[in-house]
Parts: C-alpha cells; sequence; structure tokens
C-alpha cells in the first residue's frame, strides 16, 4: 500500500514531464512502430524522471532481440549550451572546452518541421551527445579472477558520453552495481513496440499500409487533375485565326473577340480530349481505403447497434473479431508499461533515503527505502485483455444478462457495481448502498426476524446456552407452532450454536496443539513426516469435535422432543394434523382420479387410431378393386373393337 500511494504521488504530482512524454510518445509510436523512454535519476532535478525518446535517436543492433542482449546501445542526446555547461560545473561531465556548436541541418527534422508549419530564424547553441551504453576492457579497471587475480578478458559494461563534433570524450561511467558478483548491465531505457517487426524495430502504420496511402494519395491527385483539366479545357487554333489579347490566359466564363477570315469558327478550334474523372478510378480509391481502414481495426459497425438480445458469444466474437490488432498492441504496451514501472522502483530503491516523508493530501506520509526490494511486484492498474471502455460495458452488461437469468446464484451487488465502475460512475456508494455485514444480535430480535422470514446466523463470543434456551422457550408460543418456515429457521440457528460452541470449546481444549499444529502446516510442505503428523493431529481434533455435537446436539433433542410432546397433547395442534392428513388423502385421491382420466384418454386415442387403420385398409382394398374393375372394362372394350 505505501509503494502503491508513493509511486502515485511520484508520477501525478512530482514528475511534471510524466503525462505530456507518455502522450508524445503514444503519438509517434503507431507512425515510427517503435518508441522508447528512459528512467534515470537526474542530478540536477534531484528526482527520478521518464523521458521519451524517438527511434531515431536510439540507435540498437538490428540483430539484437532485446534491450537486454543489444551489445550496444547509442542513445543520441540533443542539449543546449546552457544545461551542458550546468552538467560539467556539477561535475557530472568533463569540464573541457567543446568550442561553437556545429550548424547542421537534419532532412529528416526539416521535413517535420516543414510538415508542422515551423521555420527556424536563428539557430540555437544545441550540442548533439552520444551515450553509448557499451562493453569494455579498460586498462587498469580489467575484470579479474576472483582465485587468481589476473584479468580475465570479459569485458565490463560501461556509459561512455562523447562530444559529435568534437569527438570529445565528456565521461566515462560504470554501468553495473559495485556490490554485483555478476556485474550485470544496468538497464535505462524501455521499448514501446506498435507491431513486432523483423528484427529489433517494430512495425508502425507506415510500415504497413504507407503503400495503401501512396496508392490513395495517387488516384486522389489523379481525379482531381483530371476534373480541372475537364473544367478547364486547352487545346489548338487555326493558324489564320486572331484573337485579341492572345497573351492573356482566358479566365474561366470568359470570352473573347475572334477574327476568322472567313468558314464555321467551330472548325477552327479543337480542344484536347480531356476525360472526366474516371468513376473506376474513384472505385479503385475506396477499396484501398477500405483496405486501410480494415488492417488499422477501423470498423464502422457497431457492437452495440446490434441485437441487444443476441447471445452471449454471438456479441464477444463481434468483439474479439473488431478489436484482434488493437488489443495485442494493448498487451504489448502494458508489458512495457510494467518494465517502466519496474525501473522507476528501482531508482527509488538506490536514491530514496532509508526514511522518505512525503506530503500529500490528508497529512504526511512516509516511505521505506526496503519497500522497493524484490518482494513487492509492481503493475500498472489495468486489464491487459480489455483496451476501451465501451468493451469493458459490454463484459458488464453481459455479466448481467447472465446473472439475471438465475439471480439466485449470483451477487446482484457486485454485479451492479461492475456496470456503474464500466460506465464510469462517481460516489457508487451513494447511488449503491453496500449491504450491511451480518451483525450479533439478541434472541428477541432473531425471533423477530425468524418470523418474518429473515435468516441469522450466530457468532463466536456470544452466550450460546442462553440462545439456545431463549429459542426452546419461543418454539413454545402456539404462533410458532403453527409456523413450519419460522420453526425452520430457528432451528437452524440452533445448530449453529452448536457447532461454534463446540469449536470455541476445541480452542479451550487443545489450545497447545493448535498452535503447534499452525506450525508444522508452515513446515510440512517440505517434510513428508510432519505432513502424516499434522493429518493425524487434524483428525484427533475433529473427531472431538465431532463427540462434542454429538452431545450437544442429544441434550437439545432431549429438550425439543419434550416440546413435541407437548404439541401432540395440544388439541389444537392434533386437530390442525388431523386436517393436514385429510388433505393429503384428499390430494392422493384427485392425483389417482386424473391418472384414471389420462389413461382413458390413452385407451380413446388408441382405439381411434385402430378403427383409423382399419378405414385406411378397407379404403385401399375398394381403391384397388376399383382400379381392377375400370382394367378389366377397358380391356373388354378393346377386344370388341378388335373383333368388330
Amino acid at each position: 500500500m505505501r509503494v502503491k500511494e508513493f509511486m502515485n504521488y511520484q508520477i501525478m504530482n512530482v514528475m511534471k514531464e510524466y503525462e505530456p512524454e507518455f502522450d508524445q510518445m503514444l503519438f509517434y509510436l503507431p507512425l515510427s512502430g517503435s518508441t522508447f523512454k528512459k528512467v534515470y535519476y537526474d542530478s540536477l532535478l534531484g528526482r527520478a524522471v521518464s523521458k521519451f525518446v524517438p527511434s531515431e535517436d536510439l540507435i540498437v543492433p538490428y540483430s539484437a532481440t532485446s534491450l537486454e542482449d543489444a551489445e550496444a546501445v547509442v542513445h543520441v542526446i540533443k542539449i543546449s549550451a546552457n544545461d551542458l555547461r550546468k552538467q560539467q560545473v556539477s561535475g557530472f561531465y568533463k569540464d573541457v572546452d567543446l568550442g561553437e556548436p556545429p550548424v547542421k541541418e537534419d532532412e529528416i527534422k526539416k521535413k517535420e518541421r516543414e510538415l508542422e508549419g515551423i521555420r527556424i530564424e536563428k539557430q540555437d547553441d544545441i550540442y548533439t551527445l552520444l551515450e553509448c551504453h557499451v562493453n569494455l576492457d579498460l586498462e587498469g579497471f580489467e575484470d579479474k579472477d576472483p582465485q587468481t587475480g589476473e584479468p580475465t578478458g570479459i569485458k565490463l559494461p560501461y556509459v561512455v558520453t562523447i562530444e559529435e563534433s568534437s569527438r570529445e570524450v565528456l565521461s566515462i561511467k560504470r554501468n553495473y552495481k559495485s556490490d554485483d558478483p555478476l556485474k550485470n548491465k544496468t538497464n535505462y531505457f524501455v521499448h514501446f513496440k506498435f507491431l513486432p517487426g523483423l528484427g529489433f524495430y517494430g512495425f508502425g502504420l507506415i510500415h504497413m499500409i504507407g503503400g495503401l496511402s501512396r496508392t490513395a494519395t495517387s488516384a486522389l491527385r489523379q481525379l482531381l487533375d483530371a476534373g480541372t483539366l475537364s473544367n478547364l479545357p486547352a487545346g489548338f487554333k487555326m493558324r489564320g485565326i486572331r484573337v485579341r489579347d492572345d497573351a492573356q490566359p482566358i479566365q474561366p466564363g470568359e470570352f473573347r473577340d475572334v477574327d476568322a477570315p472567313g468558314g464555321n469558327l467551330r472548325d477552327a478550334f479543337m480542344p484536347l480530349p480531356f476525360k472526366e474523372p474516371s468513376a473506376t478510378l474513384l472505385q479503385l480509391m475506396g477499396i484501398v481505403v477500405q483496405a486501410g481502414q480494415r488492417f488499422a481495426s477501423i470498423a464502422d459497425m457497431q457492437v452495440g447497434d446490434g441485437n441487444q438480445n443476441a447471445a452471449v458469444g454471438t456479441t464477444m466474437a463481434l468483439l474479439e473479431r473488431g478489436s484482434r490488432v488493437m488489443s495485442a498492441i494493448h498487451k504489448r504496451l502494458y508489458a512495457s508499461l510494467k518494465n517502466e514501472f519496474e525501473l522507476l522502483a528501482k531508482v527509488f530503491s538506490s536514491y530514496l533515503p532509508p526514511m522518505y516523508p512525503y506530503d500529500v493530501v490528508g497529512g504526511e506520509r512516509q516511505i521505506k527505502q526496503l519497500d522497493f526490494d524484490d518482494k513487492v511486484d509492481i503493475l500498472p492498474v489495468a486489464d491487459p485483455n480489455i483496451f476501451s471502455q465501451s468493451q469493458r460495458i459490454n463484459l458488464a452488461q453481459t455479466e448481467m444478462q447472465l446473472a439475471m437469468s438465475n439471480p439466485q446464484m449470483h451477487n446482484l451487488y457486485q454485479v451492479y457495481r461492475t456496470m456503474y465502475e464500466a460506465i464510469g460512475v462517481k460516489n457508487i456508494d451513494l447511488i449503491l448502498p453496500p449491504p450491511q455485514p451480518p451483525l450479533p444480535m439478541d434472541p428477541s430480535m432473531e425471533h423477530i426476524n425468524a418470523m418474518t422470514g429473515q435468516p441469522f446466523q450466530a457468532f463466536a463470543g456470544q452466550d450460546h446456552t442462553a440462545h439456545i434456551e431463549a429459542h426452546l422457550n419461543f418454539m413454545q408460543l402456539n404462533i410458532i407452532k403453527n409456523n413450519p418456515m419460522a420453526m425452520g429457521i430457528i432451528q437452524k440457528n440452533v445448530l449453529e450454536h452448536i457447532s461454534v460452541m463446540a469449536q470455541e470449546q476445541i480452542q479451550l481444549e487443545f489450545s497447545k496443539e493448535l498452535m503447534q499444529l499452525q506450525s508444522m502446516q508452515q513446515q510440512a510442505q517440505m517434510n513428508p513426516q510432519l505432513q502424516l503428523q499434522v493429518q493425524q493431529m487434524t483428525q484427533a481434533i475433529e473427531s472431538r469435535k465431532a463427540k462434542l455435537i454429538a452431545e450437544m446436539t442429544k441434550d437439545y433433542m432431549t429438550e425439543e422432543n419434550k416440546i413435541n410432546d407437548g404439541m401432540n397433547n395440544d388439541p389444537l395442534v392434533q386437530l390442525k394434523s388431523r386436517e393436514i392428513d385429510l388433505r393429503a388423502m384428499e390430494n392422493e385421491r384427485k392425483k389417482k382420479e386424473a391418472e384414471d382420466r389420462l389413461n382413458l384418454e390413452k385407451l380413446k386415442v388408441m382405439s381411434n387410431r385402430q378403427v383409423s387403420d382399419e378405414k385406411l385398409e378397407q379404403t385401399d382394398d375398394l381403391t384397388k378393386l376399383k382400379i381392377g374393375v375400370d382394367l378389366a372394362k377397358q380391356g373388354m372394350q378393346s377386344t370388341k373393337i378388335i373383333t368388330g
């Protein structure tokens, strides 16, 4: 809890650059495919920082698979002359004269400024530093064998900073912890990847749909050119034709006088055959744009516009179909953000004092340096499988739909609370008050709840004997004798009191054994013999508890039998029992009559079916006989014709 509150305080209040740098990083990510964050301790600011580093400013061998196994990482740093001087005076860099910064124009930066509409009036004093994270075998600082003390020739991690124009080395710093026997390098960078590429760097939308974008742009330009040329035609005129002011171009909608020697003026001019914008080209541009949209997962269909009564599986399938690419990107961002928080925690553990107080709203808090050890896992508060609020709302709706189908099996309060959280409602407790936990009650309040059908429970520390006695006395009232539901609730509570009372008795009798059992259970995972002892002790305790419950239940049964005997001698109760028996006999008679009627109906149906089958057979015989007679008549007629 202390780590969570301190890191939220640092990121939201102290590290002012974190949110704008993160937004800028997310803007660059889909364009370039790879972006980086650099997490380190800034000696000038006196705190941890997390800076955005564009992909063109971090040079990594393309054969590397990650930042951890890269042989060399070069960070190109643009720093002003004043900031560089501050670093030299503070001792972070070597105090040497670097001369005037070079004036050169980066083609990539120049193109970016043209797109942004920015023009440089005056060149700033900007130096370019190359911060090289490399492995070196420096003379005098060699890696030595702990047994012989001889150099091993193994290169160790260092950070070497060089000024690009003068090639002057400004600093060489050890890049591993002094107490690390393995001398593993310290990583300062976090790689955020949009889509996995073929090498170290990732692919962005420019790499994946850049060809489609250029094709669509080319088609659009051709359509605009065709429309312009068809609206402003040009052509040829006959040599003898003289047009006044022919040196000036004709404006759209303008007509000029022409001196024609004779003949038809229409025959003297021939416009060039410019076509109208092609419908085929327009259709091709639409296909290219749709292909780019499909790849970028820009779906026109909204899941909420579909059938609200659709099956849960159909809704989930639509969600997954439209979010496959973005879901994978969100998971990669989640993993990178987790790595960034781990680097921040390492910075805090290295540079925080043993006890650090800080002010927050509501008072002063304290954080310990030991809080940032390896025992605490620091994770972003997010679900890597949910990347948008609409997806979270759809999942909450599906959960509510399932809960409403069988509310007895679900916690409806939590279902509604999840829905409110998904739609972003503030102060949910004011709209949906949380259910109050059950509290111990006196026997009189328990009897009131039993009469209204509300269950209640027994708690440890109560006077169980007094509660059971009060329940037994209450069960002798006529209003309870004729209320089976209330009687069942009270008897259930009596059994709970017996169970809790037996457990408390076990804790008194086996206090030492229970403490010993608790310590043995922690060690039993590594020792099979202890597991057998733990099992035997547990069985002995459970056996004693079962015997106690049997004795207490027998005492309760004796008292309850006295109450039942009183109920059997009560004439009102006997009349009520007789009435119940008569109702049962009447119900049995009605049930038998219903079965007899059902059997009679079945017999009628079977007899009707048999009669129908006989009628069908007779009809078939008559039909066959009729067909035979007709055939015989036809044969006799044909015989007469032949003989005649």
